[in-house]
């Protein structure tokens, strides 16, 4: 005897049975036509375009919110305490999806994303939040599940993510990087997006003396960190490009003066002369792997030579001996928890980006190519991959992760997201 389970709101009549073959075929045509839409070439192009599937499929059906995972505290240290929530969309995800989906040729996807973005970013400035619930949901409290052991003893079982409440000042930054993009993709500004953005650079200057909790959302003491500081310089500075090249209008001279005033200031405390390399937090001595999206925003090139030291004392201090680059020194104890994780497979994605932009393409191969064989036979990829162990850690499927792999994929192929996006506006 065959029996169908479905769920429906118990107000509503019982729905009537779905042709399950009809379904069936129904959802591989789509998910067939949708992948055939991709512009991927190149070695690598399967996985981009599974990369994207993945995207896809992390984004809910009405709203057009994406998940960072479906998943909830697999943890990335096993039996330890590195658990969380990560059913929700963040800012930073969306934007770099939109950025990911217009380089391959998904532009009303693009746009779909777009205006997610600006309904979770309506309202008061002030009231901006990092993530979202998929329907645009803002309260989002941590609670910790103490009856449940946990996947492998690792406790605690958390749903709700505390890093909702943090300020985080890179994510204006990334939020304008892709809108920039999509304008010169041939994407048209309304009245109201416009407006919004500039409420956004407003935003970030009202905060530009606060410190932060970082990319990572470090849940130790607040820092400058020198990541943050670069992604609001990139915030102004998409600020004034819209002025100059989009014909928007705005306080051009201040976005100006402000982008000049955070170069000096990250020059001068977020970047080491004895070390030769910027560093993790201004005035410190450590590195952190986000360090590798300076060149990704344009703040310098990749070949420019105090990037070039950066990434040399990357590889001394956080690539392991199977080369992949850990986020950060969990044993520094900045970011407030027990020490102890793998390799994040965005992070040594990153590296793979930063070689071949930089000219080392038997490094980039090789290590791009031992990336992705930690992929699963469904060419899906966690959060980090615990190597000695020979298998993924973190939550999964991961939306980061992927997004990273296209960029990864995209310097391999030599494409020039940039100058693609430009090509489109000709």
């Amino acid at each position: 005897m065959d029996f169908e389970l479905t769920w429906f709101p118990s107000h509503l009549d019982v729905p009537a049975a779905v042709d399950v073959d009809a379904a069936l075929s129904e959802t591989v045509d789509y998910w067939t036509r949708w992948g055939e839409h991709c512009r991927q070439d190149g070695d690598y192009g399967g996985a981009v375009k599974r990369s994207l599937l993945v995207l896809r499929a992390l984004t809910h059906y009405q709203t057009g919110g994406i998940v960072a995972a479906p998943t909830t505290s697999l943890p990335e240290d096993f039996r330890g305490s590195r658990n969380w929530d990560y059913r929700y969309c963040w800012l930073r995800d969306a934007a770099l999806t939109l950025e990911a989906m217009l380089t391959h040729g998904y532009e009303s996807e693009a746009l779909k994303w777009r205006n997610w973005l600006l309904r979770a970013l309506a309202g008061d400035p002030e009231d901006i939040q990092i993530m979202y619930g998929v329907a645009g949901e803002r309260d989002l409290p941590e609670k910790e599940l103490r009856h449940l052991p946990g996947y492998q003893n690792s406790k605690p079982v958390r749903i709700g993510n505390a890093a909702v409440d943090q300020y985080q000042a890179d994510v204006v930054g990334e939020v304008m990087v892709a809108l920039e993009r999509l304008r010169l993709a041939g994407g048209k500004e309304d009245s109201f997006s416009w407006a919004l953005q500039q409420a956004l650079l407003g935003y970030v200057e009202k905060h530009f003396d606060d410190k932060d909790c970082g990319l990572w959302e470090i849940r130790g003491t607040a820092e400058y960190f020198t990541h943050s500081r670069v992604m609001m310089w990139a915030a102004f500075d998409c600020g004034v490009r819209a002025v100059r090249d989009h014909g928007m209008s705005g306080p051009i001279k201040r976005w100006e003066e402000l982008c000049e005033r955070l170069r000096a200031e990250i020059m001068d405390q977020g970047f080491n002369r004895e070390l030769k390399s910027f560093t993790q937090t201004y005035g410190g001595r450590h590195v952190d792997a986000a360090l590798l999206v300076l060149p990704q925003v344009g703040f310098l090139a990749y070949d420019d030579e105090n990037m070039l030291g950066t990434v040399a004392l990357l590889e001394k201090e956080l690539l392991t001996e199977e080369g992949l680059l850990m986020r950060y020194r969990t044993e520094t104890g900045i970011d407030g928890l027990e020490p102890g994780e793998h390799p994040f497979l965005a992070c040594s994605f990153w590296l793979v980006e930063q070689y071949a932009r930089a000219g080392r393409w038997a490094e980039a191969t090789r290590l791009m190519d031992m990336l992705l064989g930690f992929s699963n036979e469904l060419g899906l990829l966690s959060e980090e991959y615990a190597v000695k162990e020979s298998r993924m850690a973190g939550n999964y499927p991961q939306a980061f992760s992927h997004l990273a792999l296209v960029r990864a994929a995209d310097a391999m192929h030599r494409v020039d997201r940039l100058s693609l996006a430009v090509q489109k506006t000709a």
